[in-house]
């Protein structure tokens, strides 16, 4: 297969051909034309010629025009003017008032009969004081002018010069015999020129896929590549491939922080039950301490069922293969079961669950997945809120939307850890030691996020470390515009306010 380099190249070649072709074609109609204008512009002046011979004779005598011993002197020339007339070119014709020829040139007479017989009809037909005009025998091809000499009211003489288009000394031959020498010369420095071209616009190109190969080994995707002093289509190009590379290195990140955290809450419940079940196995152990084994290795496998669960309903999400059933559902009702769970959980630590206010609003979508979503957000809070501390939960209805949001007075989230609260399996170092115990998995929030963008909503959190965190939810109501959009995930900056797109 040719390079682009080859085609182009070759493309400009037979463009080049092509263009002398019709070079030379345009070359050979526009110097034939101008030999052509010559040769009538000759003819012209050879018939003039013939006129201002004639009109001497007349002025110098009759005698000296006709010939007096011959008894047709009218019907002929004498021989003064017969000898000026014969050393003219071409075919030169004289015919009197009745057109009878007077004088005939020696090409005339040259010529065939049936030549003889076009010449004369058409010098008959020809207008006087007309242009020049093409005249094709048997014999030749010539060029025709016509002029009229009038002796009297009666009388006059009709002068006939042509000149054969063989005098034109340009002919296709000699053009075709100099392209012959041109042709392989301009063709030649055109390919190279061509080639060189081609070759000084491709080399940022084949830079680029230089520097695309060494990046393309999945290890070096913190590298970019170098614009340089490339044209703005490279460098569109260029910023094109940078943009990608830099999704996927971060795509690459989250895979291999996937993989890592994934084998890592996958090690610990796989360990743990090994454990146990040698213990139920050994033979010294007795039925009591088999039985405890046992239910703590259940405990693992239905940790491990969670996990493998939670990990699943994402993979479905992210292939677009999660199907919701949506449907109306009053918030209130929901919100308020949601309270109650919340009591009920957080009574073992003394927390304080309130619910200041609770406005009815209805949305549409997946009664299912929202109280997933509403009761994530609050286990999370209570979780990671201190003994005796206070969570607080609160459903407004604007004029488009539905707000729900979960405040609490736990440890909160430090601001460099705020943006990536929603990655899976993500927990900072603080909330991990202080849950530790709980076993979270660090795949709930992300969870959340997912069932808002499924509801053409938003999640966002605010949060400072010791303060506590809020975390809201947005849904469009029913009937709202969007309300069947995809929605997006924002977090909030503490510090600024500011909203983030993660």
């Amino acid at each position: 297969m040719q390079s682009i380099r080859t085609r182009l190249t070759m493309a400009y070649a037979a463009a080049m051909m092509v263009t002398l072709l019709l070079f030379s074609l345009a070359l050979l109609s526009v110097r034939r034309m101008t030999l052509m204008d010559e040769l009538r512009h000759q003819a012209e002046i050879e018939a003039d010629q013939v006129v201002r011979a004639v009109n001497l004779a007349r002025s110098t005598g009759t005698e000296a025009m006709f010939a007096q011993d011959d008894p047709l002197a009218t019907r002929t020339v004498s021989v003064r003017l017969r000898a000026f007339l014969s050393l003219l070119d071409g075919y030169v014709l004289v015919q009197d008032s009745t057109e009878y020829d007077i004088y005939a040139s020696s090409a005339v007479k040259s010529l065939s009969v049936e030549s003889r017989s076009d010449f004369s009809d058409a010098a008959r037909s020809a207008a006087s004081n007309a242009p020049p005009r093409v005249l094709r025998m048997s014999d030749d091809e010539v060029v025709l002018a016509a002029r009229e000499v009038p002796l009297s009211s009666n009388a006059r003489y009709r002068v006939f010069a042509a000149l054969s288009t063989s005098a034109i000394s340009f002919t296709p031959r000699e053009l075709v015999s100099t392209m012959a020498i041109v042709t392989p010369l301009l063709l030649g420095l055109s390919l190279a020129f061509a080639y060189g071209i081609a070759g000084r616009s491709f080399r940022p190109i084949d830079r680029m896929v230089d520097q695309v190969q060494a990046i393309s080994d999945g290890r070096s995707l913190h590298r970019r590549l170098n614009i340089g002093e490339a044209g703005q289509e490279l460098a569109r190009l260029a910023l094109t491939l940078n943009e990608m590379i830099e999704r996927l290195e971060t795509s690459f990140g989250a895979l291999r922080r996937f993989t890592a955290d994934a084998s890592h809450e996958l090690k610990t419940p796989l360990a743990v039950m090994r454990a146990d079940v040698e213990r139920a196995m050994s033979p010294t152990a007795g039925t009591t301490e088999q039985a405890v084994a046992l239910e703590e290795a259940l405990q693992q496998v239905t940790r491990m069922a969670d996990l493998v669960d939670s990990l699943l309903t994402l993979a479905r999400a992210d292939e677009g293969r999660f199907d919701l059933y949506r449907e109306p559902v009053e918030m209130a009702p929901l919100v308020r079961e949601v309270v109650e769970t919340a009591r009920l959980l957080g009574e073992d630590a003394d927390l304080t669950i309130d619910a200041p206010l609770l406005e009815e609003a209805e949305v549409l979508g997946d009664l299912t997945r929202l109280r997933q979503l509403m009761l994530n957000l609050v286990t999370n809070a209570i979780k990671y809120t201190s003994r005796g501390g206070r969570v607080s939960i609160a459903l407004t209805c604007g004029e488009e939307v539905v707000t729900f949001t979960v405040e609490d007075t736990g440890i909160g989230i430090a601001a460099a850890d705020l943006p990536y609260v929603f990655e899976r399996f993500w927990r900072a170092d603080r909330v991990r030691s202080r849950a530790s115990e709980r076993g979270g998995f660090g795949l709930g929030l992300a969870i959340c996020q997912w069932i808002a963008q499924a509801h053409s909503g938003q999640l966002t959190v605010q949060s400072r470390l010791g303060r506590g965190s809020t975390f809201t939810v947005t849904l469009p109501l029913a009937g709202a515009p969007g309300s069947g959009m995809t929605g997006e995930y924002h977090a909030v900056e503490p510090e600024t306010g500011m909203l983030t797109a993660d």
